[in-house]
């Protein structure tokens, strides 16, 4: 854009405060939004007092809460999940791809490169760590119901054909919803941090009373389940790993609880430095590990098969892109639908569940992209990359079973907490890698864990850029807390989180489709005011060139 100034605010547009509230006696008060911290932090504690007490009462009362929810909802989250990614597509495409994310001359606060590390390292790197050799393998294993019956080599396309699904443009795409609405509000209209200020173009001031309270509050709840499950599961596959090398014979609680330990105080020291710092850094040098662990499996393990891999997928996956991301297999009956409610509904739930957090923390560091630039980026490029770490992580194990020793199923199973590690250790350097994979995981715990802590207490405080460190270091803190008590539990507490977890995905979901249309609006709305200053512009410029030269008639 090159106008100068940004449309006014219409329909009664809320005024949040232009500097942080004082008390009486002229000092900031300790908490920015009470309303929102205290009863955040209550719900929290009384789900973990809960789960403590009742572990198996608790477990039994979510799971059946969540199948009824992934179960019944499936239709629901495929068609809504995939509304997203056309969304996204239309505001990079569209003309309102042209408005900047900030002031029209703003330049982006970090550097290409350091952008898409923290984004990529927020949005899914623990994931891909995790699952990059396990779920091709489960699907290969375990075709996914009603899938077209072949050999061997049909079933590989398959299983990579619904990994990509899974963590493709679908999933980035839930991102870019959150995250651009966000940034749109805070960047371009100057609205503090918070997830209200992303429906204002719908409900204008009413978002600053009990329903906006209400939304940041589901936000907070559902990131601190996520990141804190992520890091309960997390150490659990360290433990593994751990004892895979012999480091350890077996991964007892203690252990566990000492790595949680460990991460949070890691964590705890980059949240306090903040993102220029801290989290900066530590997403540069876990793209790095992730970059050097790849490029040697890469180089170490069948390199002309794996990139041929990668090409032909690719191809594969917009070849079938419709047909599988309106699939919701009513005709598989009860198999199609536990097969759905396992994978595919499951992870757009985990998905939205995560978008609070990754899309708060994307936006914060968004600022000066212009919107055709956040979707591109954060759509295409991470996808690309983890494209790349699938076909070459998950290629590889594939490769093995069909044309290699095999090993890699045991007795009709993949053991998927160990199976990074038993295809590291068929490579040479095998126990170099395995513990370079080590470190990447709790690396990228560390990220997931302080970016999900900074994103917390910015919506915890009202929206503050910079909140105090004690409520920084409080939210870091009780994630480690949280995934400690319940790894002292046992499997139990850690199930019963990670189902609360998907199930605030419900209601968040009801609001992201408002957020698309907010979002829509408030994009079209500034498009055509340009438009109108445009031709206004366009018209004077004329009539004054015509009254130079004389052409222009007076009118008595």
């Amino acid at each position: 854009m090159t106008a100068t100034t940004t449309p006014p605010s219409h329909g009664g547009a809320a005024e949040p405060p232009q500097t942080p509230p004082t008390a009486p006696d002229g000092k900031k008060p300790l908490m920015g939004a009470p309303r929102v911290f205290i009863p955040a932090a209550g719900l929290l504690v009384l789900f973990v007092a809960l789960a403590a007490i009742f572990p198996d009462r608790m477990s039994d009362a979510l799971s059946t809460a969540n199948t009824t929810v992934v179960q019944d909802l499936g239709w629901f989250y495929v068609a809504v999940v995939t509304g997203f990614v056309a969304f996204s597509l239309w505001a990079a495409l569209s003309p309102v791809g042209d408005i900047v994310l900030g002031k029209d001359d703003e330049e982006p606060e970090f550097g290409l490169g350091s952008w898409f590390a923290m984004l990529f390292a927020a949005g899914m790197g623990i994931g891909l760590v995790y699952w990059g050799v396990a779920e091709p393998l489960n699907h290969f294993n375990s075709p996914p119901p009603g899938s077209a019956a072949g050999d061997a080599a049909q079933t590989a396309r398959t299983a990579m054909d619904t990994t990509f699904l899974h963590w493709g443009l679908h999933a980035w795409a839930i991102y870019v919803v959150v995250g651009l609405a966000i940034a749109y509000a805070v960047h371009r209209k100057g609205r503090p941090i918070s997830i209200r200020y992303a429906l204002e173009p719908l409900f204008g001031k009413r978002i600053l009373g009990f329903w906006g309270d209400v939304v940041d509050i589901i936000a907070i709840v559902g990131t601190l389940f996520g990141v804190a499950t992520s890091l309960g599961y997390g150490v659990t596959q360290v433990g593994s790993g751990l004892s895979f090398l012999g480091v350890v014979d077996e991964a007892g609680t203690g252990l566990l609880v000492a790595l949680i330990a460990g991460i949070t105080a890691i964590a705890l020291a980059s949240v306090i430095s903040g993102v220029d710092k801290g989290i900066k850094l530590l997403s540069n040098i876990n793209m790095g590990v992730a970059a050097v662990l790849l490029g040697l499996v890469l180089l170490l393990g069948p390199t002309v098969f794996l990139l041929s891999d990668f090409v032909t997928q690719i191809g594969s996956y917009l070849q079938n892109f419709l047909r599988m991301s309106f699939n919701v297999r009513p005709f598989q009956g009860e198999d199609g639908e536990a097969w759905l409610s396992g994978w595919t509904t499951y992870y757009w739930g985990w998905w939205m569940s995560w978008a609070p957090f990754v899309g708060v923390f994307i936006a914060r560091i968004s600022k000066g992209r212009t919107v055709r630039q956040f979707v591109m980026g954060v759509l295409l490029v991470p996808t690309l990359v983890t494209f790349l770490w699938f076909s070459v992580m998950g290629g590889s194990a594939i490769y093995r079973e069909m044309f290699g020793e095999g090993g890699m199923i045991v007795d009709g199973a993949v053991p998927t907490d160990t199976a990074l590690f038993e295809l590291l250790d068929g490579l040479p350097m095998g126990t170099l890698l395995s513990v370079a994979a080590l470190v990447l995981i709790v690396v990228f715990f560390v990220t997931s864990s302080d970016s999900g802590s900074f994103v917390v207490d910015m919506l915890a405080e009202g929206g503050n850029l910079n909140p105090p460190v004690w409520s920084r270091a409080f939210w870091a803190t009780m994630e480690g807390v949280v995934a400690a008590v319940l790894i002292m539990v046992g499997a139990g507490g850690l199930a019963a989180l990670q189902t609360m977890s998907i199930l605030v995905a419900a209601p968040f979901s009801i609001v992201m489709v408002l957020m698309v249309i907010a979002t829509g609006k408030a994009l079209m709305a500034e498009h055509k005011w340009y438009q109108r200053k445009r031709r206004k512009w366009f018209a004077e410029q004329v009539a004054d060139e015509l009254r130079a030269t004389g052409d222009l008639p007076k009118v008595d």
